[in-house]
């Protein structure tokens, strides 16, 4: 079993997405369910509505799972699971106020409260968290990426479980979690893999012995994240497809990077053929804008003509073929719906005004002509115009711009649409 587990505290970034993405990938290889857990257990911190975009995103990439479940859902279960933990012995309350451990070295719990007796428990009306005892050994685990791990006691500390309200705090919950849902493969960021040593001591408590398996993803360093004041892997994947990046695109990238495929250029379906966790460099990635750009050109050839017009909001092949032109200097779909828009814009020319009401007029005593040489050079006939004030004017009136694609390239797919175009 697999799981992504997104919490509701933001928009859903690309660290993310990598990670539903190589979840989604495994499972499907494996033939192995893949489940949501929201982690909605912290609600003062939770966005209402983001569970519901969260979804929306995985299912906009193709990313499908067997089932939806909510952390909260839970609780009573962490309640129980962590009273056993008390009279087991492997837990103690710990009546230490915020105020008492900022006075300890770095809030380092020194275990003051594990060393209470039972009438000193029991007698004790103060509020209390529950926080689970240090190993006595070593945590040691296996990472698919970043090989054998191991983490000393001291590294671990008598971590708090359940908070004064007896609400679980994320490794206890995340920990339970797994456990109840029978997770067997964990992949996440590598953010997460101090935690991996504190969620196997709750388990081994527990008397949980199935094997689990993990692999801690290196982060995305991202440049472009942080001119906008981002950090790391904090691109949201929402900004990416505003700004008019496919979904496949983005898809193809995160699975690229940091990675060794046999192609550069794939989809989602190709990588469930041959991608393989253990090839994931251990270290981070870059996030290259520039590639990004040149991937989305490639994903955009490979539309077909109608979808394509259908992103920039219209409906004709033609016009799915004219947005293809101007790939050369597009690379987003924001970007080539500017250009196909401007073509259908009311226009003007300044430097050559007189000449571009010339051409107008001229237009309108044209026939149809299927060939641009035709249509230019019964054009230039009818208005009288030469040369620059011919060229320049005739490209404005066209494309709305005064450089751009050759005017021959953009006729075929704009000849049938010129009575709108010359306005």
């Amino acid at each position: 079993m697999y799981r992504f587990a997104p919490s509701l505290t933001g928009d859903m970034h690309i660290g993310n997405l990598r990670v539903a993405l190589f979840n989604f990938i495994c499972s499907q290889q494996t033939c192995e369910k893949f489940i949501i857990r929201i982690e909605d257990a912290d609600k003062e911190r939770n966005i209402e509505g983001k569970d519901r975009e969260i979804l929306e995103i995985l299912n906009l990439f193709g990313i499908t799972y067997d089932q939806v479940l909510y952390q909260s859902e839970n609780l009573k279960f962490h309640r129980q699971l962590g009273s056993k933990l008390l009279m087991d012995g492997n837990a103690f309350s710990c009546f230490c106020t915020p105020e008492i451990l900022e006075k300890k070295i770095a809030y380092r719990y020194d275990g003051t409260c594990k060393k209470l007796s039972d009438d000193e428990v029991i007698g004790n009306e103060n509020p209390f968290v529950i926080r689970i005892k240090e190993p006595n050994e070593a945590v040691d685990f296996t990472d698919l990426i970043n090989g054998d791990m191991k983490f000393k006691p001291k590294d671990i500390d008598d971590f708090v479980i359940l908070r004064v309200d007896k609400t679980p705090t994320y490794n206890f919950a995340c920990a339970v979690d797994d456990m109840l849902h029978n997770i067997g493969v964990i992949i996440r960021g590598e953010d997460h893999l101090s935690n991996t040593p504190k969620q196997e001591l709750i388990r081994k408590y527990l008397g949980y012995t199935d094997k689990v398996e993990y692999a801690h993803i290196p982060n995305i360093l991202n440049d472009a994240g942080e001119k906008m004041g981002m950090h790391d892997d904090a691109l949201s994947v929402k900004w990416l497809l505003e700004e008019g990046f496919l979904p496949s695109t983005i898809i193809n990238y995160l699975i690229l990077i940091g990675n060794k495929t046999p192609t550069e250029i794939f989809t989602l379906k190709d990588a469930i053929e041959w991608f393989d966790i253990k090839n994931i460099s251990k270290s981070p990635a870059r996030f290259d804008m520039g590639k990004l750009r040149e991937l989305n050109r490639e994903h955009i050839k490979l539309l077909d003509p109608l979808e394509l017009s259908k992103f920039i909001g219209y409906s004709s092949r033609d016009i799915g073929e004219l947005a293809k032109v101007y790939l050369e200097e597009a690379s987003t779909i924001n970007e080539i719906k500017d250009k196909i828009d401007t073509i259908f814009a009311i226009k003007t020319c300044e430097d050559f005004a007189e000449e571009f009401e010339i051409l107008k007029n001229a237009y309108k005593d044209l026939p149809y002509f299927k060939e641009f040489d035709v249509f230019k050079t019964s054009l230039e006939e009818k208005s009288g115009l030469k040369s620059e004030k011919f060229f320049k004017p005739l490209r404005v009136l066209l494309t709305g711009a005064e450089s751009g694609p050759n005017l021959s390239e953009i006729y075929p797919h704009i000849k049938n649409y010129l009575g709108e175009i010359i306005k």
